[in-house]
């Protein structure tokens, strides 16, 4: 289920949700994660060290956030949503020079 009561949208509810192990995955997030070759330990490391960047509160099924971590020296772009007291991965990618500042948190303003 994507839709009921969603707690507040910061990395201490993230990191509490992603240690109490009530995680689900997107099938979605299923597919990307093998497509890009990145492990979940990969992604866990990268939400714990993470940083909220960007939120998309009307985004459906639910409300979603865009988090930076990084897995070692690997910058992670994590997609989630937070749903009745779940955290969702959405999606998972490197994030690209192309698209992205090199601090990976600001977007290109010229790119199409």
């Amino acid at each position: 289920m994507l839709c009921g009561v969603m707690l507040v949208f910061d990395m201490e509810n993230v990191l509490a949700l992603l240690e109490g192990n009530a995680v689900k995955f997107t099938q979605h997030f299923k597919l990307r994660i093998k497509e890009r070759n990145i492990r979940f330990s990969e992604v866990r490391k990268a939400l714990i060290s993470g940083k909220i960047i960007e939120e998309f509160p009307n985004d459906q099924p639910l409300p979603s956030i865009l988090i930076l971590g990084y897995a070692d020296n690997k910058p992670l772009h994590i997609v989630i949503g937070i749903d009745d007291y779940l955290l969702w991965l959405i999606t998972v990618y490197v994030p690209s020079n192309e698209l992205w500042e090199n601090d990976f948190k600001t977007r290109k303003d010229d790119v199409q």
